[in-house]
């Protein structure tokens, strides 16, 4: 932090967008838009700066971060792209994907982004904002989600400020964001395999079984709202907040309809609601393990560990 006590907010018009530039340039933190959730944006060739978010978030030094970038061209100067990664690239980009690619020794990125491993996790958000950012930027930008190490994901400038309010600079007001859950992360091994490190709105690849911590969001306890967690509920028990779905309402719902996209954009949004919330326990109905639905069960599996 600069000085300041007090996270400014700007609209995330072109005044806002050279402001956010001017902060992160000068090593400073700015929470931005992704069309996933908000990131808790430094720049990523700073070691100062990237220590900057980790004590900003409270976050373990051992989870290793997600660089964004403006496409595969700034890209290559971090990692080693193969035809398997590339082509990936090409058909997601810009868009919720990350790549855990083997990282280049020259990529002049802060040794913290990446953990201490051999490879990195980078990303091409399509959000109008943070794509008008980055083009501001010449230089990549690490971004995990705007939020207190363990707690609930932001999907609102509220979220941000709700838990890192007069921790880091400025948050760059996009409004909500649309897709709800993290990137997918796929790792792309050497020899042309795609596994999948965690599910999100994209379904690529093979779903990774346990092993070493490789990415964002593999931690078993993560997206805690601070309260136990019954999954699969079929309806309230006594001091019990209820998160419906579908045919079972809820004191929030996720989708009404049954719709999981919705569902993803809603599930954080209700998760800062119940934590909120006067009862000292939450119980979820149960949402289908298909599509997003995955990512949706993923991250309250995690929010009840």
């Amino acid at each position: 932090m600069s000085g300041k006590n007090v996270t400014e907010v700007r609209l995330a018009n072109a005044a806002g967008i050279a402001e956010a530039a001017r902060i992160l340039e000068s090593g400073g933190l700015v929470a931005v838009p992704t069309e996933t959730v908000y990131g808790l944006a430094a720049r990523a060739d700073s070691a100062d700066a990237v220590a900057k978010i980790y004590a900003a978030k409270g976050r373990p030094d051992f989870n290793p971060l997600i660089v964004h970038v403006s496409g595969v061209e700034q890209a290559e100067l971090y990692a080693e792209f193969s035809p398997v990664a590339r082509a990936l690239a090409e058909a997601h980009w810009p868009g919720p994907l990350t790549l855990v690619l083997p990282r280049r020794a020259d990529s002049g990125l802060a040794p913290a982004v990446t953990a201490g491993l051999s490879t990195v996790a980078l990303r091409a958000p399509a959000h109008p904002a943070m794509r008008a950012l980055l083009e501001r930027c010449d230089f990549p930008l690490a971004a995990p989600s705007a939020n207190r190490s363990g707690f609930i994901s932001p999907t609102t400038p509220a979220h941000v400020l709700a838990s890192l309010d007069g921790r880091i600079d400025m948050v760059l007001d996009g409004g909500p964001t649309s897709a709800g859950v993290e990137s997918t992360i796929v790792a792309v091994r050497a020899d042309g395999s795609v596994e999948e490190l965690r599910p999100g709105p994209l379904q690529i690849g093979v779903r990774a079984e346990g092993g070493s911590i490789e990415a964002p969001g593999q931690l078993a306890s993560h997206y805690a709202p601070g309260k136990p967690v019954r999954l699969n509920a079929e309806g309230a028990e006594a001091g019990e907040f209820l998160i419906g779905f579908g045919s079972i309402a809820g004191d929030c719902t996720l989708s009404a309809s049954g719709d999981l996209t919705e569902a993803a954009a809603n599930l954080y949004a209700c998760l800062h609601e119940a934590a909120r919330a006067p009862q000292p326990r939450i119980a979820v109905a149960p949402v289908p393990e298909e599509g997003v639905g995955r990512a949706i069960n993923d991250r309250l599996r995690r929010a009840a560990a």
